[in-house]
């Protein structure tokens, strides 16, 4: 049985938001949604599971997240099982299951936004194939809705957004309804005015891995030859 850490079961800014709001601070209550359902095709290999270290790309995204999120739905699809399998025991941790998961990414978000706590006042999502985005980039996006408590917030790095973003709970019903052909950008494109582009020093927000050519790109280790069952 594998132990469980204390990044998944608690944290001290998870204790600590809970104080905040029993004293009656404002301070935003955001949970993560990481998004883990895809077939992975041109990887020839589920990309959650992929390493980095003693990481999978599944578990390093977590940690991350998990500095600043109060809890995280791990979202399954092609590879439900072995996802599963990998999410790490622990109270902060959810596994929500798209058996949709062929319609697109946007079916995968609006499986966990159909599964958040009604206290949520956003969430911050992020995908498992962009595992090199740091703890501080999710940190600078959770600070600057706290001063901004913009609709969107999207991070970029020298001018080019990309992973995570961060959806106030006023766009929920709007993300549910968007076409999934046209994915969360239908959203985002729909006015631009409310979006905040947040500028942080951090490649990993554009780095995308999709190939094993990426991953030599990257410099991290190739794809194992045998997919798991």
């Amino acid at each position: 049985m594998r132990a469980t850490p204390a990044i998944w079961a608690s944290s001290s800014d998870a204790s600590n938001h809970r104080l905040e709001k029993a004293a009656g601070v404002t301070r935003p209550t955001i949970d993560g949604i990481l998004l883990a359902a895809g077939e992975s095709r041109r990887m020839g290999f589920p990309k959650p599971l992929l390493r980095i270290g003693n990481d999978s790309f599944l578990t390093r995204a977590l940690r991350s997240m998990l500095e600043v999120a109060r809890d995280v739905a791990v979202v399954t699809g092609a590879y439900e099982q072995p996802v599963r399998d990998e999410v790490p025991p622990g109270r902060r941790l959810r596994i929500v299951h798209n058996p949709d998961f062929q319609r697109g990414q946007l079916s995968s978000l609006k499986c966990a936004i159909g599964a958040t706590s009604p206290d949520v006042d956003g969430v911050l999502v992020h995908l498992a194939d962009h595992p090199l985005v740091e703890g501080a980039t999710f940190r600078a996006l959770v600070e600057k809705y706290e001063v901004t408590r913009a609709p969107i917030l999207i991070a970029r790095h020298r001018g080019r957004r990309g992973h995570p973003v961060l959806f106030a709970k006023g766009v929920f019903s709007e993300l549910l309804a968007a076409p999934e052909g046209e994915g969360a950008r239908f959203v985002v494109n729909a006015d631009p005015a409310r979006v905040v582009y947040v500028e942080v020093d951090d490649p990993g927000v554009t780095l995308d891995l999709d190939t094993p050519e990426d991953l030599k790109r990257a410099g991290l280790a190739p794809p194992p030859s045998q997919r798991p069952r």
